[in-house]
């Protein structure tokens, strides 16, 4: 559906539902006249009454309405613009209008339902453009099944053979087997280009995470090379997104759905590779134990335990395969397993398939603090020495660029520099820890030229710091800077200084520019990277417009304050997923393959 037309529909719909009729006014019944007696004295007239409450508070949603459509309307336009961040500015402030109204939108389930459609529109759009590689997420891989979605399979007969006769040297807690199918997948794998480097990539990716996930399948009970599901949902990236569905996470969760998964408007924890992990095995467990077999488990996984158990009680047969040869499975699940199945293989016997240069990634360690106020990450950037990208990239359930205000967020930050941020976050108070910065002295710092380069007055930076204006800096060793909570770009701002992390592409995004002016701009032929300190035109110069009365300013990253994108509103975090037996699944991505995926409680 066309976003325009579904936001005025979402908006609309909300309006209506808001302002309608208040079914609390009942309508009294006029009494029989009586007989009156012949004088009869007047009787007092009531005060005016003003509005009622009730009336009160149908203007009062009317009005957060028409605030968050045309809020809502302005990100849209934004958006169409390739304006990224201001759009994200406006959708961002669309949804606070809304979570900060006072009105308690979970107490209808009406309401509810559209407002997280409007939230979770708003971020299919942000997710999407971020996929490109604007902005700070880097951009996300095909996974292997995504790339082998439009192949023509052949079988190998050799393939087939070789991998039977592997087997019996395979290591697995998992039941392997090895048919046509699975050999087919094998052979994409093994001898294409296409399927060669997706797995390759995966499986050098899968070593961030390896160790903590080998470790929480131990912890829930579930087969260990249960891990290579994410080879066929995510290729092993926490922040991956099915641009149709929805669907995100390193295991694909769709955005909706009782998995112990908390979204709000700035946390999504399908994106905690820890915390997605876990409900996925505790997922496969349960799929498990209500299908007694994991090459049905895998299958529901896909595409809804209700489905595969109709499809079982329709043929009488408890097989994947023979629910396959029956044609009893839509296309995407019947190539899920077997494709599950032949990484499985490889990954056993890498050699054998050509996977001779799988060299991977480090594992990711990281410190975790519990903390329970608001912190901007350039802030955490600042004070443990980290370049934002690696604080974003430890912290991939933050929707924006500061954690929650008033809740607890597991912060994760560098191995071994818990004692050093708790120390340096201690000079900076809690109110201002959201848009404050830190600054660490060099040799040729003054007060003056550190209240430029963050565009605060000196005045504000020396009380800060207990200094007097003027004074040297010989000694000190870092500078809280009060930075003022930041506007958006103006007209003048024509010129910005680089710092470190930047890229042409971070910046272009940060401008709303695109690239391509970027670098016409500032005569850059190619690439993207940029030194810090680096001065570049992020607005048209003045001599190219042939016009007069622009003046040059010289900004910092910190005059700006975009945040990451947003999600939707909250969904509940409590039953397992037995107990909402018999709604619709709201775990796979839907494709042109597969229909609806529903899951039931009955045990065939």
């Amino acid at each position: 559906m066309d976003f325009n037309h579904y936001r005025w529909f979402g908006c609309a719909a909300l309006a209506l539902l808001l302002v309608g009729c208040d079914p609390s006014q009942k309508t009294t019944p006029v009494a029989p006249e009586a007989t009156a007696p012949a004088v009869q004295a007047p009787a007092p007239q009531p005060e005016q009454a003003g509005p009622s409450p009730q009336a009160l508070h149908q203007q009062q949603i009317q009005q957060l309405v028409d605030r968050v459509n045309k809020t809502y309307a302005a990100g849209d336009a934004a958006y169409r613009r390739g304006q990224l961040t201001e759009a994200k500015t406006q959708f961002d402030h669309a949804v606070d209008l809304m979570l900060s109204s006072g009105l308690d939108i979970n107490s209808d389930p009406v309401l509810k339902e559209q407002f997280d459609r409007i939230v979770d529109q708003v971020n299919a759009l942000e997710m999407e453009a971020l996929k490109v590689g604007n902005g700070f997420v880097p951009r996300v891989e095909a996974t292997p099944a995504e790339a082998a979605s439009d192949i023509t399979f052949e079988a190998n007969p050799d393939i087939q053979a070789k991998a039977k006769a592997e087997l019996a040297t395979t290591k697995s807690d998992l039941p392997l087997m090895v048919n046509e199918y699975v050999a087919s997948f094998i052979n994409f794998f093994a001898n294409s280009q296409r399927g060669h480097n997706t797995l390759l990539h995966s499986f050098q990716r899968a070593g961030r995470y390896r160790y903590m996930i080998q470790r929480v399948m131990a912890e829930e009970g579930v087969p260990q090379d249960l891990i290579y599901l994410a080879v066929a949902e995510s290729g092993f990236q926490p922040r991956a997104v099915n641009g149709k569905s929805g669907a995100g996470g390193m295991w694909q969760f769709m955005p909706h759905g009782d998995y112990g998964l908390k979204r709000t408007g700035y946390v999504d924890e399908r994106f905690d590779p820890e915390k997605s992990t876990r409900a996925y095995a505790r997922y496969m467990k349960f799929l498990h134990d209500q299908l007694g077999d994991w090459y049905l488990a895998m299958g529901a996984y896909d595409w809804g335990a209700g489905n595969i158990q109709r499809a079982v009680q329709k043929t009488g047969y408890a097989d994947f395969w023979e629910l396959y040869r029956r044609h009893n499975l839509p296309g995407e699940t019947q190539n899920y397993v077997p494709e599950i199945l032949a990484a499985i293989i490889i990954a056993n016997n890498p050699h054998q398939y050509g996977f001779d240069e799988i060299t991977l990634d480090p594992p990711v360690l990281t410190d975790t603090l519990s903390i329970n106020y608001q912190v901007d990450l350039r802030l955490v950037s600042d004070l443990v020495g980290a370049p934002i990208d690696e604080i974003m990239a430890l912290n991939p359930s933050l929707l924006r660029m500061v954690t929650p205000p008033d809740a607890s967020f597991d912060l994760h930050l560098p191995a071994g520099t818990t004692g050093l941020f708790q120390q340096r976050i201690a000079t900076i108070p809690k109110s201002k820890r959201n848009q404050w910065r830190y600054h660490r002295v060099t040799a040729d710092d003054t007060l003056e030229a550190v209240a430029r380069t963050y565009h605060v007055s000196v005045s504000d930076l020396a009380d800060a710091n207990q200094l007097k204006e003027g004074e040297s800096l010989s000694g000190v060793e870092a500078l809280v800077v009060p930075v003022p909570q930041a506007a958006a770009p103006t007209a003048h701002t024509v010129m910005y200084t680089t710092r470190r992390g930047d890229t042409l592409v971070s910046i272009a995004d940060r401008f709303g520019v695109s690239l391509d002016q970027l670098r016409r701009w500032n005569k850059i032929a190619s690439g993207t990277k940029v030194t810090p300190g680096q001065r570049l035109h992020v607005a048209e110069p003045v001599a190219a417009r042939r016009t007069s009365g622009h003046h040059r300013t010289t900004i910092s990253a910190e005059d700006l304050h975009p945040h990451a994108k947003k999600s939707g509103a909250s969904s509940a975090a409590g039953d397992p997923p037995a107990k909402s037996a018999g709604k619709k699944s709201a775990h796979k991505k839907s494709s042109t393959k597969s229909g609806a995926h529903a899951k039931s409680s009955s045990k065939k």
